[in-house]
């Protein structure tokens, strides 16, 4: 059964990125939308609702508000980052050396610390709720990004050590135990 595996497949020596096969996926296209959707609401809560519910608000809540409020606006632009980077890759705008360098340029935390602040309880509904959907959001894309094997790439500047900095493409591109 020559150009077969032994699983019948088609075996034809071209190796399919899961990472590349996943961002084409309808669960991909839906994690981006759902991602996206929660951008414009936020957008659209923060500049309408929100401001008039800040306004009510009286210190320490008021304080707590505007944290929360740029903390949900930072959390929802490092994802939209990160899932519009996944998509460019995807539809051949961005070569995967490309979006190494852009994925520099985003700071997912590791999960579970990103904690709200204290005075949650204080702030307007609408807000808290957007910023358990976010999080929520935030929590599926890095372990979307964990198991896509994603992994920050150190800052450049290596030009003293072009060895190490090779190194760490290396581990970057196929994993600790590439040394």
């Amino acid at each position: 059964m020559a150009g077969r595996s032994r699983s019948g497949d088609r075996d034809d020596g071209v190796t399919v990125s899961f990472g590349a096969k996943f961002a084409r996926s309808d669960q991909f296209k839906a994690v981006f939308r759902e991602g996206m959707a929660l951008v414009e609401a936020a957008a659209t809560y923060l500049d309408g609702d929100g401001r008039k519910e800040a306004r009510k608000l009286r210190p320490p809540h008021s304080l707590a508000y505007a944290t929360e409020s740029m903390r949900l606006t930072t959390r929802l632009m490092q994802l939209a980052s990160w899932l519009l980077i996944r998509r460019a890759v995807s539809e051949g705008e961005l070569t995967p050396e490309q979006a190494i360098e852009e994925q520099r340029k985003i700071k997912l935390p590791v999960t579970g610390t990103d904690q709200p602040t204290r005075e949650l309880g204080a702030l307007p509904p609408r807000l808290r709720e957007l910023i358990a959907q976010s999080v929520k959001l935030q929590e599926r894309v890095i372990r979307l990004d964990q198991m896509l094997g994603y992994k920050q790439l150190p800052p450049s500047g290596d030009a003293d050590r072009p060895l190490e900095s090779q190194l760490s493409r290396l581990r970057a591109a196929f994993g600790p135990d590439a040394d």
